[in-house]
């Protein structure tokens, strides 16, 4: 793969970014906080803000968590390239929806102090779109370097 797919993975990303902002901006302007709606059985939408990291790992600790979440968004900048190239296109928009969703709460800790979650399914913590691009996108990316790895070996 060639440098000519980085900015794809930045346009992906983008189009990532402006969802969840959008999401969360909608949320906030027709939701109260700690308000909760049920949507359909085991989902429901309820609006609160997040102090900590993923799990509510951190609570209030927004500097550490800035400082944590620019080196990590460094790092992965820095390892795009080889990553989609060792796990091709899965890895690619694994890569895409990574830096999306971290993006995306890192602008929720520069505007608010906290991450606006929404996504609540009962028997889970509540959570947000930028989240699920992060958990949709590390799936990808450990789907192609697998499927990769075993192109490789055999």
């Amino acid at each position: 793969m060639n440098k000519a797919r980085f900015p794809a993975i930045l346009f992906i990303a983008a189009v990532v970014i402006a969802v969840d902002r959008c999401s969360k901006i909608w949320f906030l302007d027709h939701f109260q906080f700690g308000e909760t709606r049920r949507v359909i059985s085991g989902l429901y939408v309820t609006l609160v803000h997040n102090t900590g990291a993923a799990f509510g790992l951190f609570q209030n600790n927004n500097r550490a968590l800035l400082i944590l979440s620019y080196g990590i968004l460094l790092l992965l900048l820095y390892g795009a390239r080889g990553l989609w190239e060792r796990g091709g296109t899965w890895a690619f928009w694994g890569v895409a929806f990574i830096l999306g969703g971290a993006v995306g709460n890192m602008v929720d800790r520069h505007l608010y102090g906290h991450v606006i979650d929404f996504i609540d399914l009962r028997v889970w913590p509540v959570f947000n779109l930028a989240d699920s691009a992060i958990s949709v996108g590390a799936f990808c990316t450990a789907l192609g370097l697998l499927r990769h790895s075993k192109k490789s070996s055999g």
